[in-house]
């Protein structure tokens, strides 16, 4: 089986994705109730208990609002690293069953490889994946990789190296500068916060990163975690206006509180 791909939601109001290859079926980040992620899960074809495992990158609540309610389903293993795994096991009433690891570390969950890797945010360890499926050389069953990037201020030049060599990139998109100094609900701390060095990728960071990095690689790249208020898919489609003649690949701008198709890597 190739490896399938959808972006179930993605936003401030949740984030969460489905992999799926022959022998797993996994979620990457859990940012809404269980019932809604039933919901979505339903409009893909899956249910919560096909779900092998799920994939935190950090501890904030649009990636693990949905983690209490899965006590109902203790078979999902659930993946994070130590300070990620304390953050969010105090503010639950069970104990999920917990595959630790360190960050910067490279593991196995069934047939996928999993790299993980540091990013720049305002979370206790928060980390980027890659995960990888198949094997190099092989007609049957070829190598394919998955990057998913999102929620940080910058990006060091040891996360760009991670992207080169995939064939799906998934990176956050979150605001327009000039929308979110215009914007009048968030306290300055706040806007401050979102543009530095540990809040999130604005529309010019996410097309220097993909324009500095580019690789023939490449066929999917899909733009996330855009801000309901301080970006707009108009605001995206003027920055991808001047990337798409460099890039040969796909995009797909995910709108707030929106998901994907599945997106298959053969």
């Amino acid at each position: 089986m190739a490896m399938r791909f959808r972006i179930l939601g993605s936003g401030s109001s949740g984030n969460c994705a489905l992999l799926q290859t022959e022998q797993a079926c996994v979620l990457i980040d859990a940012g809404f109730s269980v019932r809604k992620m039933r919901e979505l899960l339903a409009e893909a074809g899956v249910t919560l208990d096909q779900i092998d495992g799920l994939f935190l990158t950090h501890e904030h609540g649009d990636h693990t609002a949905g983690v209490a309610g899965l006590h109902k389903w203790p078979r999902i293993k659930i993946f994070a690293n130590p300070a990620t795994a304390r953050a969010v096991q105090q503010g639950l009433e069970h104990k999920p069953d917990w595959q630790l690891f360190e960050t910067g570390s490279r593991f196995v969950f069934r047939d996928l490889e999993i790299d993980s890797f540091s990013v720049p945010h305002d979370a206790h360890d928060p980390v980027g994946f890659r995960f990888s499926h198949g094997f190099e050389g092989d007609l049957f069953a070829p190598r394919r990789s998955l990057a998913w990037l999102t929620d940080l201020g910058h990006v060091p030049q040891a996360v760009r190296e991670r992207l080169r060599d995939c064939d799906m990139v998934v990176v956050e998109s979150n605001h327009c500068p000039d929308l979110l100094k215009a914007d009048i609900k968030r306290p300055w701390s706040t806007k401050q916060r979102i543009s530095g060095r540990h809040g999130h990728l604005s529309n010019e960071a996410a097309r220097e990163l993909l324009a500095t990095i580019a690789s023939p690689r490449w066929r999917h790249v899909f733009l996330t975690h855009l801000s309901r208020d301080c970006n707009s898919l108009e605001a995206v489609d003027r920055m991808l206006a001047t990337l798409r003649p460099q890039l040969s690949c796909q995009f797909c701008v995910v709108a707030p509180g929106t998901g994907t198709p599945f997106h298959t890597l053969d």
